[in-house]
């Protein structure tokens, strides 16, 4: 625990960096892929830390590393800084009250997440350099979670194969040490291209590019029949060719999303709604083009790091907040209706794990000032995380503390609120002393390392299918 002190130590007495490295960020509320001042940022705040720092890693503009020490075990923290569109919102009020209408803000936390991890690589490198121990901690700033999954393309250039072990966390509404998996998802772009022509005076000389995606929604809809019942399809018409009825539209666009709870039966599916777009664009002499956007993986569990990350969240135990802060929470709380939805327990959860969840909750509202029990089944989230491609290549571990009152909707302006409080920021310096205290005893014990790989090789035993193609490109 010495050790750890060091590191926590270190943390406490950067809190302030940490809390308004937080606060620029979700002041930025940048975009995916345009996160320019937010990477500058934690590059110009790294290097004064003392780390190396590279940016633009993997070809991807806003991605970084920064890096401190040297030789094995290296471990991983993975930070995150891109904010959602139409979320604007003042901090610390229990009110929609936007700063700018119709401008972004950080619905997801992400403000938050990046100086946490900020945090941990902080505390890591101080441990690292009074114990003179052999090892080395890298920062990577992931870019774009919310637009592009910049981790799957660098997962597709193999940069989590350089790490022994990957941690991160992430702002939520309960504290605790994520298990199980989650979806893959991705998503491709169609744009048919017909003739235009009068749709009455001349209708034998158009070929309507909106008929083409209609056929092809039509396509899809009888796939469902015939696919996985782990397998989703969404789609949105993104461009329906305009408003005239009387013209044949000459072009129209559709936007799909194939999700699947494993990656390799998602890139398998989505292959056949190529065939569909194909078929769509045969019927209605239209051609198309097909332009990827992003894919990401499903992730896979590491109970072994699991039950690391589990000792040291028990040891630190949870957030403290004062009684303004819970007042704040508790009228931010009664914004929403959450749906009788109990601490972030999905259906996937027993009844008997639902229910000691709800006798650690008791009454109380607003914020989760308790740690969930580590829920040893199988979970699953519906959601999708391009942390499940690093989950692929090397044991990867993630935790929850809590940033917002219990049951805040995802991508909503109370989380936006929260995120830029004195909440959101004791989130984030907690969460980062679990990651750091975590990387040590990996540094410490190389036994855990040994079974955490052991685990990892035999889930992975079926090999990774990258759902990223040679040559596309992380953009907007």
């Amino acid at each position: 625990m010495n050790n750890k002190k060091v590191a926590t130590d270190a943390i406490d007495s950067k809190s302030k960096l940490i809390s308004d490295t937080a606060d620029k960020i979700w002041e930025y509320a940048e975009l995916s892929l345009e996160e320019y001042k937010s990477c500058d940022l934690y590059c110009e705040v790294m290097e004064k830390e003392g780390f190396v720092v590279e940016k633009g890693i993997d070809n991807i503009p806003t991605a970084f590393s920064a890096s401190f020490g040297n030789g094995k075990p290296v471990i991983g923290i993975l930070a995150e800084y891109d904010a959602l569109s139409g979320l604007s919102q003042k901090c610390g009020v229990a009110i929609e009250e936007p700063i700018v209408p119709g401008g972004s803000g950080h619905g997801c936390g992400h403000n938050l997440l990046g100086a946490g991890a900020m945090a941990a690589a902080i505390g890591i490198k101080e441990y690292l350099a009074e114990s003179g121990r052999e090892g080395t901690v890298i920062l990577y700033g992931c870019p774009g979670e919310e637009g592009c999954a910049s981790k799957a393309f660098m997962a597709r250039d193999g940069e989590w194969k350089k790490l022994d072990a990957a941690l991160t966390w992430h702002p939520a509404d309960c504290n605790e040490v994520v298990t199980g998996s989650s979806n893959s998802c991705i998503q491709i772009e169609y744009t048919f291209n017909g003739i235009a022509s009068h749709a009455s005076g001349a209708p034998e000389r158009g070929r309507s590019a909106l008929d083409a995606v209609e056929l092809m929604n039509i396509g899809v809809q009888f796939l469902r029949e015939h696919m996985s019942d782990r397998a989703r399809v969404h789609y949105a018409i993104t461009d329906a060719g305009g408003v005239s009825p009387n013209v044949v539209q000459p072009k129209a666009k559709v936007l799909y999303m194939v999700r699947s709870n494993h990656v390799a039966e998602a890139v398998e599916l989505q292959k056949r709604v190529d065939k569909i777009a194909e078929g769509a664009a045969l019927m209605t002499e239209t051609s198309f083009e097909r332009r990827f956007v992003d894919g990401l993986s499903d992730t896979v569990t590491n109970r072994a790091l699991e039950k690391v990350a589990y000792k040291n969240f028990t040891e630190l135990g949870v957030p403290k907040y004062t009684e303004d802060e819970l007042s704040y929470a508790k009228k931010l709380s009664e914004t929403y209706d959450n749906g009788g939805k109990v601490c972030g327990i999905g259906s996937d959860h027993d009844f008997e794990y639902a229910e000691k969840v709800k006798a650690l909750k008791g009454d109380s509202t607003g914020m989760n000032a308790f740690l969930l029990p580590h829920f040893m089944g199988d979970a699953f989230e519906a959601s999708s995380t391009d942390v499940g491609d690093v989950s692929w290549q090397c044991p990867t571990v993630q935790v929850h503390v809590s940033a917002w009152p219990d049951g805040c909707p995802g991508h909503s302006w109370q989380n936006v609120s929260s995120a830029g409080s004195t909440i959101g920021h004791k989130a984030a310096v907690h969460a980062g002393k679990i990651l750091a205290a975590t990387a040590i005893d990996l540094y410490e014990n190389p036994e855990l390392l040994q079974e955490a790989w052991s685990e990892f090789e035999k889930r992975t035993k079926d090999g990774y299918v990258c759902p990223i193609p040679e040559g596309a490109v992380a953009k907007v």
